[in-house]
């Protein structure tokens, strides 16, 4: 993996870049929509290298950690380190459908060319589709091209949000498989925001749940790869998160 450059995304005036021990350093991130405080004081830190899984109901400030993050979002208080290489694939593949699926890949990159997104394309495994045009691709093809035109910017920083959400069982499997073969070959850190615990704890180093715009809960997950949905462990882990999450009879999340 490249080493990483990070700069403070809160300052309007970018500042010299500097190596830091994180790949995402946050502390103090408050973020208001009008009265409305989504994010309150939140402190986060992710490895070089690690996976990292941010569970929580709708509305507690995932999809905007994971904006401010991405450098979308700037209307914030407080200090964000991420590095200068980062990628993002939403739920929505976000393909123009006028161009075709290499130039989607290649889309806004300097220098881009057919070639890097052949191998990008290659990777995911859809390079025979590289001449298509997106309105032909199935729902989970799209998503590789999304992966693709992320993986091809080389990231130190890959952020997913809901990637997964609109596959169907199978495919959405497949494409868990895959994002895990990707980050084990690429080595570069991801953010997964995602709904699905059991996603979550199949996937990550750690798991964060979010509420009430701060990391509540924190689960390391030190288990081999691949993991199995019938491994106790697993099962014991998805179910404390249930709990913290409030959707099983634990008390976490009514506290």
């Amino acid at each position: 993996m490249a080493t990483g450059l990070q700069r403070n995304v809160s300052s309007p005036h970018p500042i010299p870049p500097v190596a830091l021990p994180s790949a995402v350093k946050v502390r103090g991130l408050t973020r208001r929509f009008g009265p409305r405080e989504v994010l309150q004081d939140l402190d986060l830190d992710i490895a070089p290298g690690e996976f990292v899984a941010l569970l929580g109901a709708s509305g507690c400030g995932k999809s905007t950690l994971l904006r401010i993050l991405a450098d979308l979002d700037r209307e914030f208080v407080g200090d964000v380190e991420v590095p200068r290489r980062r990628a993002v694939a939403f739920q929505a593949p976000r393909l123009l459908p006028w161009k075709t699926v290499w130039r989607n890949v290649v889309l806004g990159l300097p220098g881009g060319d057919r070639k890097q997104a052949l191998a990008a394309l290659d990777e995911v495994g859809i390079g025979h589709r590289a001449e298509q045009w997106p309105k032909v691709l199935s729902g989970g093809e799209a998503q590789r091209a999304s992966l693709a035109r992320a993986l091809v910017r080389q990231p130190d920083l890959l952020l997913l949000d809901e990637p997964f959400a609109a596959l169907d069982a199978l495919t959405r499997i497949k494409a868990q498989e895959l994002v895990g073969e990707l980050w084990q070959r690429h080595g570069c850190a991801i953010l997964l925001v995602t709904h699905d615990v059991e996603e979550a704890v199949l996937l990550s180093d750690r798991v964060l749940v979010m509420k009430d715009g701060v990391i509540a809960h924190e689960e390391r997950i030190d288990l081999p790869r691949p993991r199995d949905v019938a491994d106790p462990v697993v099962a014991a882990t998805r179910g404390r998160l249930l709990d913290w999450l409030g959707v099983r009879h634990g008390t976490h999340g009514n506290s």
